[in-house]
């Protein structure tokens, strides 16, 4: 089976500038030379903090319009995911006779999107929807780790894949991303980069991910089959294990103080909201590492937080929280 090839073609960028970046006979967009940087602490009493009961760590990965929102959890050593309604009621979502499931996304019609494991083979990942009660597995052509990190109201599923026989951490040069549109899959691949993570979609379909270059870790979206890149300020790396985007074109995302690759991790981690000229760094007061994974129309933000005696919490942080 022939899978289509999406490729970014870039200009060089400069400082924390956009650069725009296009397929041939594409309109490159306007660069942004300067940004606003605010830093962010968000007092965790304005947090609506998402712990799923029994769970020694909990992550919340995606909101919808009606404030449904996905992740994954652990409980007694065993990874689930969860969705947690409006009202605030957490149910377990597991692949049937999986040993190891996430739920990663959720659009508005409340189809549920992630990846599982079989015990028979542990190593392996495979993606799932979930709509009207039916789970539908699916892989794209060759892959070994499926991780699928966003739905949106199109059916549009955006994510990553690996085909070797061992896999990496997102980062480390063993990905590429892919768009998985009424049954075809097109992988997305950053020309010269090492690796290539497509997160979320749009509900107008712009895709944001992150991707290996040359030692850094930059941004990209696509949208409308024009490309653009994006450097945090001061170069900082961001992380490519997952991040969002909603229909107003804000990003968030993680980052973190080392060198490349930027890992997940207890410490050194920031979230960040780039909101046009904007950047501001999104950190929980007193807590040794913060990620940001989803943002909604309304401006709800979705991530974790690891605070010091090394547990990892879920939370919403709505548009009217605090902070200073």
């Amino acid at each position: 089976m022939h899978v289509p090839r999406l490729q970014l073609c870039c200009l060089a960028a400069a400082g924390v500038a956009l650069a725009a970046c296009a397929d041939s006979g594409a309109v490159a967009g306007p660069a942004i030379a300067r940004r606003t940087t605010v830093e962010r602490l968000v007092d965790p009493a304005v947090l609506t903090t998402l712990d799923v009961p029994g769970s020694t760590r909990t992550l919340a990965l995606d909101i919808n319009e009606e404030g449904e929102i996905v992740g994954r959890y652990v409980s007694a050593g065993q990874n689930h995911g969860f969705l947690r309604d409006a009202n605030g009621n957490m149910t377990t979502v597991d692949f049937p006779g999986s040993s190891f499931s996430v739920a990663s996304s959720i659009n508005d019609s409340g189809a549920i999107l992630g990846w599982y494991t079989l015990p028979t083979d542990p190593t392996a990942r495979h993606g799932f929807v979930l709509q009207d009660g039916a789970f539908t597995s699916f892989d794209p052509p060759g892959s070994t780790f499926t991780n699928p990190l966003g739905i949106n109201n199109r059916g549009e599923v955006t994510g990553r894949f690996c085909t070797l026989n061992v896999c990496l951490a997102p980062g480390l040069g063993s990905y590429h991303g892919f768009l998985w549109q009424n049954g075809v899959f097109t992988i997305i691949d950053v020309p010269g980069g090492n690796e290539t993570n497509a997160f979320k979609p749009s509900e107008n379909g712009a895709i944001v991910g992150a991707f290996g270059d040359n030692g850094s870790e930059p941004l990209f979206v696509l949208e409308n089959g024009q490309f653009t890149t994006m450097a945090l300020p001061n170069g900082k790396p961001v992380t490519q294990d997952d991040g969002g985007i909603n229909a107003q074109g804000d990003i968030v995302g993680t980052y973190c103080d080392g060198a490349p690759p930027c890992l997940i991790g207890p410490t050194d981690n920031h979230g960040f909201l780039l909101d046009g000229q904007n950047f501001t760094t999104i950190d929980v007061s007193g807590a040794t590492a913060t990620a940001l994974t989803a943002i909604n129309a309304r401006g709800d933000v979705v991530g974790g937080y690891t605070d010091t005696n090394g547990h990892t919490h879920g939370f919403l942080l709505d548009e009217h929280g605090g902070g200073q």
